[in-house]
């Protein structure tokens, strides 16, 4: 099926590793223009010659940013305009949040979980919003994650951060859908991902288990027994980024293979 993305303009945030990354692959052998932003330089640069490798013909540029200043923000989406001339598609990506159990998270943990997680993503929607508004239309994929509809306590601050994004990307897609300007999310569950690791340490961590006893609690509290591939969360995000979604708006789509987190409560 063609997707209807070649020669669109895409910018990545979180565009260097993990799911950012292999979106970034998806696309450029749809035939998109990417653009992708991160906080390190030289792992932008990595990510560039690994997509070129890849898809010779693709044109990849890229910004370092840190999105917890408005002022990155702006500069990213000024420099991807300067660069490719425009912006068709924004796809965020870029962040995470620490786990931990309620009692043991600071302000400072705090702080930095909202301040990039969730507030990153509302600093580039509001920083694309007005060329968006200027070109008569443009879309937004949020990639989120499953605990903002299926809360831990074990991993608090990612089900506040991504509670948050969920329920304001819903309010601006009201806002702007009039302007046609698409916006939908995605929430993965365990992806595998370089993150991975991090996620099981700080669930052993926290549930007094062994590392490898919360790897595996993890798997079976999903019907296939695995988590999921970076490819099947870039797979979705493509799509939806494409013309071929181009009725879907306002709404969110969980990809966790029906994860029961009830399960991981041991």
């Amino acid at each position: 099926m063609d997707l209807g993305l070649a020669g669109k303009n895409v910018l990545i945030t979180g565009g260097s590793k993990g799911i950012g990354r292999q979106t970034a692959l998806t696309m450029a052998k749809e035939g998109a223009r990417l653009a992708l932003v991160a906080r390190s330089a030289s792992d932008l640069e990595v990510a560039r010659v690994h997509i070129l490798q890849e898809n010779p013909d693709a044109l990849v540029v890229w910004s370092s940013a840190d999105l917890q200043k408005e002022s990155d923000a702006n500069r990213a989406v000024a420099d991807t305009i300067e660069k490719l001339g425009s912006i068709d598609v924004l796809v965020n990506c870029a962040g995470a949040a620490p786990g931990r159990l309620l009692l043991e998270i600071d302000e400072e943990t705090w702080a930095m979980a909202l301040g990039l997680k969730f507030l990153g993503y509302v600093r580039m929607v509001k920083a694309v919003i007005p060329h968006f508004l200027q070109q008569g239309q443009g879309v937004i994929v949020n990639v989120i994650g499953n605990d903002g509809v299926k809360p831990s306590y074990w991993e608090l601050t990612g089900t506040a951060a991504n509670a948050a994004g969920l329920a304001t990307m819903q309010a601006l897609a009201d806002q702007y859908g009039r302007n046609q300007v698409r916006i939908v999310s995605v929430n993965p569950g365990p992806v595998d991902t370089g993150r991975w690791d991090t996620l099981t340490q700080a669930f052993a961590r926290d549930k007094n288990i062994s590392v490898e006893r919360a790897d595996t609690v993890a798997k079976e509290s999903i019907a296939f027994g695995r988590i999921a591939t970076p490819q099947e969360v870039a797979n979705v995000v493509t799509f939806l980024a494409s013309d071929r979604a181009s009725f879907v708006h306002g709404t969110s789509f969980t990809i966790d293979g029906n994860q029961r987190k009830a399960m991981m409560d041991i």
